[in-house]
């Protein structure tokens, strides 16, 4: 049995106790790498894996006059991004790298997530979307991180991005690549010596390419302290960070606590940033509280806390609500009952009913 008492950020005089028995209270997650707007958009159909990211890129052309894909590009960009921002916190998340354009809303007291900044980024070496590479590295003070989509692939010309970018002058300190995929032994060791890091999106890795990351040189990079775990976007990636870290123990060494670290403490390390208020809380009986997060699917969370608020939680956390007279709605959430915080949806509900798979407003 043990007593959880939080304090609102936002109210920090009212306190909320519960006693709560068979229950673990781990870290809010973080996810190290997300394309919010893009979280809606129907995945390319595809038979076989790509050789690299760009032939994904070029192939996904013609994917634009598909129905579908119309109808989701056709929702205004702040109801994606509210979209992007909710599936996350549903699924445990409050803080989020969003590697595209910020936007005013992000900083909007009521948007699901903590998007992580300052922050730069780039898109790609060899795409004409996003800042110019060299000029946004520059940019980008040392204890600033700097995102870029790096040897995405599994041939020539992923691995060979590396030692492009070094040409260039944007291999440091404060680099981060994500996906490496394409990255050999010598390439993960210049990285660690630049002391530069890698987000890990295995879902997104195996759907386009077919593999990811070998098994030791993801025990390099965490060791070196200097990996984290993002999921990308549904359109490529997994449904959320949960079913993420499914995907990531499946292809990888890492042990349950291991796993953890890589969307908690490890990525907000990476992304230099905090949130110490935010936790969720899950029911767990074993003993093994490690173990039970890594089984987890998000209609499981019995709380997702933000600032220290309950953003989603079980009903009979109703009285939690009503102590900090947080408005709320009646959701089920994948099959079961759930109380989301009203503004937690913004003024989007009939479209993040479109967008959202699994929640319905009772």
């Amino acid at each position: 049995m043990r007593d959880l008492c939080l304090a609102s950020r936002t109210s920090p005089d009212r306190d909320f106790e519960k006693q709560l028995q068979h229950h673990v209270v781990l870290p809010a997650l973080v996810n190290a790498h997300d394309h919010l707007h893009q979280n809606c958009v129907p995945p390319l159909p595809q038979k076989t894996p790509f050789r690299n990211s760009y032939q994904w890129a070029g192939a996904f052309q013609s994917h634009f006059e598909d129905a579908r894909v119309k109808v989701a590009l056709s929702t205004p960009l702040p109801a994606r991004l509210w979209h992007g921002g909710l599936k996350n916190a549903l699924s445990g998340v409050t803080t989020v790298m969003h590697h595209d354009p910020g936007h005013a809303m992000f900083a909007a007291a009521d948007f699901p997530v903590h998007v992580s900044e300052p922050s730069g980024w780039a898109h790609s070496l060899h795409l004409p979307y996003g800042p110019d590479v060299v000029a946004s590295f520059r940019a980008s003070p040392d204890d600033v991180p700097w995102f870029i989509h790096l040897a995405e692939g599994v041939d020539a010309l992923a691995a060979g991005e590396l030692q492009e970018l070094r040409q260039l002058g944007c291999l440091g300190r404060n680099t981060v690549l994500i996906h490496g995929v394409g990255l050999d032994d010598a390439g993960v060791a210049d990285l660690l010596r630049a002391g530069a890091a890698v987000v890990w999106c295995p879902a997104s890795n195996l759907a386009l390419l077919g593999q990811t990351i070998a098994p030791h040189r993801l025990r390099a990079l965490f060791d070196a302290g200097r990996l984290a775990l993002g999921t990308d976007s549904r359109l490529t990636g997994a449904r959320d960070l949960l079913e993420e870290l499914k995907v990531a123990a499946a292809h990888s060494d890492f042990s349950p606590g291991e796993l953890l670290q890589l969307v908690t403490g490890r990525a907000l390390q990476l992304l230099r940033t905090t949130a110490p208020d935010d936790c969720i809380i899950f029911r767990n009986s074993d003993g093994d509280p490690f173990g039970g997060f890594r089984d987890l699917q998000r209609a499981q969370l019995r709380a997702v806390v933000r600032n220290g608020e309950p953003l989603i939680a079980d009903p009979d956390f109703e009285d939690w609500f009503a102590a900090l007279d947080i408005p709320r709605v009646e959701v089920r959430l994948d099959g079961e009952a759930k109380l989301l915080r009203r503004d937690a949806l913004g003024p989007y509900d009939a479209a993040i009913r479109e967008m959202e798979p699994g929640l319905t407003l009772q």
